[in-house]
């Protein structure tokens, strides 16, 4: 039996050889692979002294040669492949394991050229890749240090089941679909000029075509509705701190429902700093609140609308202790979500069998989207195509806030407007958001029109019995009118953030003016359809 090592990454490449020498593997390999096998002691050889040829122009061609592809692809049930084989002098290759040029890691790097991503194009690892994996009934083929363990399991108990063999014949060909469509990407969006001195390139932010990327966690019992079939993928490459990274310590199966509430309710909650809770319920937050912890924070929460949270998914951004999980406890919950849980608070929710309980850690946190755990692009589906966007990652300061009225806000209304506005961004359009102390106290969402969700984020909060007087409100879009800004302050509000925009601005400031209310422009619409 002959194994062929090609790697880039040799995480666990030497460990693997020895496992294969002690079982009387014979090993071929390239380049630096071949040498740090040789410096290890361990009986190699060079793919040169298989083909006959040399490396050659810098490596680019190595094994691109018939006595490597020949022994890769020969079916040995076929006689008259073996005679091919035996008449050219053609070894069997039973074992391949290849990974690729990290072409990847290379394109994410700040500064990388057009040059430098050219030659992180593998070209004979993905040939002999998909060789093997077509050969998959007569070849194993490995391109991951995850699957060594399994494959040396199998060998020292008398060899790689046909089972094995397809799961890695399909691995390999997901491997290579995934590289190729990154360098698909990368190079869809050069944007290539040429010049009498020098070809400039630049990297624009959408490909001219797409190769979704995604790897598939499981199916699911159904979509939306119990006729519709659905399963659940992440990215190839997920975020940090993002839903798909989390783990289920307790509760039933995941539903597509639940998944698509918990996305929502986790994105809002972790772009809080201080400890925050957010309900959900069918995609909007029908509660959000800060506090001193998360039973704070939850409590406050609760009573923006009880009855909405009724079956609801609840998120929070700070450790849940045993105090938050028993009044949590009272009510129904259908998912709950934290970074972590105190041993009491998980027996708590231990006799709730049906609760499921999530587990995410916060991302680190830095100057970029990856590190805050941000997507980079929103994508949505229509009939036979796709929107793409970048994400809506924009964060909203103090200093960005023009006041445009008389009255000025005072430093509490304007810490109550940014919090109206954080949550304004989570909330389906179009959004209305009543706010005071760190705690939303209304929420109107997903209306037709602007007045409807004032006018129905004012009835919720009567019916949650909450004053809503002295509030701030947020839109995420402007008033078009002036009778929007009448509406939210006949019903308390103090203070108002809008984007502006609307060429009766004027009309509308005019009436914030005659009405003694502050308003601040934040010059940042924050649709969400």
């Amino acid at each position: 039996m002959r194994a062929l090592i090609s790697v880039s990454d040799k995480t666990g490449v030497l460990e693997l050889a020895r496992e294969l020498h002690a079982l009387k593997v014979d090993l071929i390999s390239t380049g630096g692979t071949a040498k740090l096998l040789a410096d290890n002691g361990l009986p190699v050889t060079e793919i040169a002294q298989v083909t006959g040829f040399p490396e050659m122009l810098d490596g680019r061609v190595k094994t691109l040669h018939p006595k490597v592809h020949g022994g890769l692809l020969a079916r040995r049930d076929l006689p008259a492949h073996m005679a091919a084989l035996k008449e050219h002098s053609i070894e069997q290759i039973d074992i391949l394991i290849v990974n690729l040029y990290p072409f990847e890691a290379t394109v994410a790097k700040p500064g990388c050229t057009l040059e430098d991503a050219i030659e992180n194009i593998d070209i004979g690892g993905p040939a002999m890749v998909r060789s093997a994996a077509k050969n998959w009934k007569d070849v194993a083929v490995l391109t991951d240090a995850s699957q060594y363990a399994g494959v040396i399991a199998e060998l020292k108990a008398g060899g790689i089941s046909q089972k094995t063999k397809f799961a890695l014949s399909v691995a390999a060909f997901n491997r290579i679909s995934n590289y190729d469509g990154a360098i698909s990407d990368y190079l869809s969006a050069i944007d290539f000029e040429a010049s009498s001195a020098s070809p400039t390139t630049v990297r624009g932010q959408f490909a001219s075509q797409t190769n979704g990327r995604f790897v598939k966690l499981q199916d699911l019992r159904y979509g939306e509705n119990p006729h519709q079939a659905a399963a659940f993928y992440r990215d190839l490459y997920p975020a940090p701190g993002s839903l798909v990274t989390a783990k289920q310590l307790q509760g039933k199966e995941l539903s597509y429902n639940n998944i698509a509430d918990a996305d929502a309710a986790w994105e809002c909650v972790k772009s809080f700093s201080e400890p925050a809770c957010v309900i959900v319920k069918h995609a909007n937050p029908c509660g959000v609140a800060v506090g001193v912890d998360g039973l704070a924070a939850y409590s406050k929460a609760f009573q923006t609308d009880p009855t909405s949270a009724f079956g609801g998914i609840i998120a929070l951004n700070c450790p849940l202790d045993e105090r938050a999980a028993l009044q949590i406890s009272k009510q129904f919950v259908e998912v709950l979500i934290a970074p972590s849980y105190s041993p009491e608070a998980l027996a708590v929710f231990k006799a709730k069998a049906n609760v499921r309980v999530l587990e995410i850690a916060l991302p680190p946190g830095g100057d970029n989207a990856w590190s805050k755990g941000q997507n980079a692009m929103d994508i949505k589906r229509i009939g036979s195509g796709l929107l793409m966007q970048t994400a809506d990652n924009h964060e909203l300061q103090l200093a960005d806030l023009k006041v445009v009225t008389k009255m000025q806000p005072s430093p509490q209304q304007l810490q109550d407007l940014l919090f109206a506005w954080k949550v304004a961004k989570f909330v389906k359009s179009n959004a209305i958001v009543f706010c005071k102390d760190g705690m939303t106290m209304g929420v109107g969402a997903g209306q037709m029109s602007r007045l409807d969700s004032a006018r129905i984020a004012s009835i919720k909060a009567g019916h949650a019995n909450l004053s809503l007087q002295g509030t701030a409100v947020a839109s995420d879009a402007f008033f078009p009118f002036r009778d929007g800004l009448d509406v939210v302050v006949d019903a308390g509000a103090s203070c108002v953030i809008q984007p502006g925009g609307s060429m009766r601005d004027q009309e509308v400031i005019d009436a914030a003016n005659e009405r003694g209310v502050a308003m601040v422009f934040s010059g940042v619409r924050h649709f969400r359809h």
